[in-house]
């Protein structure tokens, strides 16, 4: 944001009139000392660039080991940055060291625009059709992920947000204090955002928004500042820490910092092909926590509808694997819908409530009159637990590995008011099963459908599907069946066939909440070898 000092002088004049005639509210005085502790608002508007370099640390909470437990730690990165702050343009370029899902490195840049978003390099496995057609890779941003990079971009730059606050008084409102520790910071709303201050210093302490979160329904999202420092006259929060509901999830530290320096527009630059086709920043129900958190444990699929890739797949579709029984593919995660003599069995609840949606309205067209009766989970994680709400909106069972009851009676008992695919509800009366070992689900014509905890590297409590009839099985993540098998078994590969053995088991085939499905026979002769 730049202003010439004419334009300048007359708002602050303007400004100043107003607030003598009816003098400055609560809220117009926390931004206005918060501004002059900043540097002052003249001091602000002349910051024409910032360069920087930092380091960051990431944790996802819903890709513990244990439901409910502690945090995975998912990646440190090394970001250098660029911000012009009159064309609201961004670069920065990332190399970013994971430690899960696994160990790899992905070293790529992001550019922003007001009206497009670009990235050059591999950012994700879970690359879209675009980046795997591009030579180098390269893809434009989702209109999701450049609403979310637009929206973090604007709490990151926490200076030129108090400017624009000070400079449209009017859309400053009321917010209640935020209280940490006891400790009650002032706080005030604008566009979105709610800014709290300390109430000593008056500089900016956090800002959050409302957000929506696929397992903890209603949370808060903050942005802490802290370790203040000048920097040409600005006071600059060195350290930002992200907190999700009060639990620190992200951790950054600038190493360099400087204003006004010049930049090459070239670097900031879109091609122009790119630019003509790039989606527009998406408005309305953006699924921010989804957007951010993937790329936490870089699995991020950049596309405009969460559950598949709008420009490499036809969408959603109920394919049948056997006789009764059908496989929900054509998305980055399956579920697996049984169907009983007068009810069905549903396997996984991924991504979000939006796919519930569409599989509850499918399996409704496709099969009149048998309620969803049952709902397994594989395990915990959020992609594949994600929409438990959607699929439990007539009632049924939650069924859940050992030890995962009293994490999911938390989760359903969340507020859920700013679900965006769901009307709010309570699913705290819903009845949560927990299998220790194994459980059989029968019909009344015999037909029977099964689940087995198993011993495995990825999550404790994680089940495998049994369709004994079918002589299917179903399974998630530690085998994702269909593409070929790695030269050598790996852990999760064994702990399929461990299981299979452990049970006595004689499966044909195995479909995967992740790829298609398989024959067992190939996995059973790499496990042996």
């Amino acid at each position: 944001m730049k202003h010439r000092i004419a334009p300048f002088l007359a708002l602050v004049a303007v400004f100043g009139l107003l607030s003598c005639a009816s003098g400055p509210s609560k809220e117009q005085q926390l931004v206005n000392k918060a501004v002059e502790a900043l540097g002052g608002a003249q001091t602000l508007a002349d910051i024409r660039t910032t360069t920087y370099k930092g380091n960051l640390k990431q944790w996802e909470p819903e890709q513990s080991d244990v439901p409910g437990g502690e945090m995975r730690f998912a990646n440190e990165a090394q970001i250098e940055g660029m911000v012009d702050v009159q064309a609201r343009a961004s670069r920065v370029d990332w190399v970013k060291n994971f430690a899960y899902p696994a160990p790899r490195t992905f070293t790529y840049s992001e550019i922003v625009t007001p009206t497009a978003g670009y990235v050059m390099g591999v950012d994700s496995n879970g690359r879209n059709a675009e980046s795997q057609k591009a030579n180098p890779p390269a893809h434009s941003m989702s209109g999701y992920r450049l609403a979310t990079s637009q929206r973090e971009g604007r709490r990151g730059a926490v200076s030129s947000l108090l400017l624009a606050m000070f400079f449209t008084p009017e859309q400053v409102q009321p917010a209640a204090d935020i209280v940490v520790q006891g400790r009650a910071y002032p706080a005030v709303s604008y566009q979105g955002f709610i800014v709290a201050f300390d109430p000593q210093t008056g500089l900016p302490a956090r800002v959050r928004t409302l957000d929506y979160d696929n397992i903890w329904g209603d949370v808060t999202y903050d942005q802490v500042l802290s370790d203040w420092k000048e920097v040409n006259k600005v006071k600059v929060a060195m350290n930002r820490k992200t907190e999700l509901n009060g639990r620190v999830i992200s951790d950054f530290t600038f190493t360099d910092l400087k204003f006004n320096q010049a930049l090459d527009a070239k670097r900031l630059a879109i091609p122009n092909e790119v630019r003509a086709s790039a989606a527009k920043p998406a408005t309305g129900n953006v699924p921010y926590q989804w957007v951010l958190r993937r790329q936490y444990i870089g699995v991020y699929m950049d596309s405009d509808n969460v559950s598949y890739d709008t420009k490499g797949s036809q969408g959603l579709r109920l394919q049948e694997v056997s006789p009764g029984v059908h496989h929900v593919v054509g998305g980055t995660h399956n579920s697996l819908v049984i169907e009983m003599s007068d009810f069905l069995v549903i396997f996984d609840a991924p991504v979000t409530d939006a796919q519930s949606a569409w599989v509850i309205s499918t399996v409704k067209s496709r099969f009149p009159n048998k309620p969803v009766r049952w709902v397994v989970l594989t395990h915990h994680h959020m992609d594949h637990a994600g929409g438990v709400r959607g699929l439990l909106v007539d009632g049924g069972t939650l069924v859940v590995g050992t030890p995962g009851r009293a994490h999911f009676q938390k989760v359903l008992a969340a507020p859920a008011t700013r679900n965006p695919d769901l009307t709010p509800r309570s699913f705290a009366a819903i009845q949560i099963m927990e299998v220790t070992d194994s459980h059989v689900i029968s019909d009344s014509r015999g037909r029977q459908v099964m689940m087995y905890v198993m011993d495995n590297p990825h999550a404790k409590g994680m089940m495998m599907g049994w369709v004994p009839d079918a002589k299917l099985g179903f399974v998630t993540d530690i085998w994702s069946p269909g593409p070929p098998l790695p030269a050598k078994p790996n852990p999760g590969l064994v702990a399929v066939v461990n299981t299979v053995k452990k049970a006595g088991l004689q499966p044909e085939r195995f479909a995967g909440g992740h790829g298609s499905t398989s024959d067992y026979a190939s996995l059973a002769r790499l496990a042996g070898q």
